[in-house]
């Protein structure tokens, strides 16, 4: 089975080198490489120049700088790259990171898992990130998910899928999607991905007013918007920023925001969180 790798890059002078190099290393060797340098200002263009020069198996498109806004950002720059490549001529389409670094046996472990159970989708390996000078894990999502920074896709279970979501929450969306189709998520736990860079560092917006717009573009209906809403309010004890997080939902609604989820899409990610409520909450 051959991978086609997107990796979206936006001033990562620092990073970058460190994820190709764990690619060019690694035991499975069928893979292109498609580094889509999204407006970078940096010596980003220089480190993938690198890369293309030595290896026929690694290429590039040129962005002029998107809006950096969470989720549809990096979405677009992906669709670029996707859209230079014929995907016949792939079995498995990744979305990576440009500021990971994947084990020798990442590529070899999903092609086998996929190869050897026709049901999965979607899958990926367990972040970790560096404290104190450890890697340990990063535990910002349950362990059944597979992050955005390391997303392989079977071709197939992505078409049905329609491609990713141009929108904050594509890589929850993307999931539920691929669940109601049938076809299965799968994390391989042994497969330790090391995130070099702290996701959200580098965005202005805020966290309440993140959770507000996720909530909205996610398509959760109001109950629902304000139940997770009183989750994430929960985690840190603030009334005030459940409050907040309210707000920023209510004002997405007032705007009218376009949904980049169809209607029938957005019934099955809201009777989805239904189903989770009553099976957490409910006990039923």
């Amino acid at each position: 089975m051959r991978f086609l790798i997107i990796i979206p890059a936006h001033n990562e002078e620092n990073n970058l080198s460190f994820t190709l190099d764990s690619l060019r290393l690694q035991s499975f060797k069928d893979f292109k490489v498609v580094v889509v340098n999204d407006g970078s200002t940096d010596g980003t263009a220089e480190i993938i120049k690198k890369y293309i020069d030595n290896d026929s198996r690694f290429e590039t498109i040129n962005l002029q700088k998107s809006a950096h806004q969470p989720g549809s950002k990096v979405v677009n720059a992906f669709k670029n790259g996707l859209d230079t490549q014929n995907i016949d001529e792939f079995e498995i389409i990744c979305k990576f990171d440009a500021d990971v670094i994947l084990p020798e046996n990442y590529l070899e472990t999903v092609e086998n898992s996929f190869k050897n159970n026709p049901q999965y989708g979607l899958i990926g390996g367990l972040l970790y990130v560096e404290r104190d000078g450890n890697w340990v894990y990063e535990g910002n999502s349950n362990k059944h998910h597979v992050r955005g920074p390391m997303k392989a896709y079977r071709k197939e279970s992505f078409s049905q899928m329609g491609s990713l979501r141009e929108t904050l929450g594509w890589d929850n969306i993307d999931s539920i999607l691929l669940e109601n189709l049938g076809w299965k998520e799968i994390v391989i736990p042994e497969l330790h991905v090391k995130l070099i860079k702290v996701k959200g560092a580098d965005y202005t917006i805020k966290p309440a007013d993140y959770y507000g717009r996720y909530f909205y573009f996610l398509g959760l209906k109001r109950f629902l918007a304000y139940i997770a809403s009183a989750k994430e309010a929960m985690k840190i004890k603030s009334v005030s920023f459940l409050f907040e997080i309210m707000r920023s939902y209510e004002n997405c609604r007032s705007q009218k925001l376009e949904l980049k989820i169809s209607k029938s899409e957005q019934k099955i990610i809201n009777n989805q969180r239904w189903n989770m409520l009553k099976k957490k909450w409910l006990k039923r």
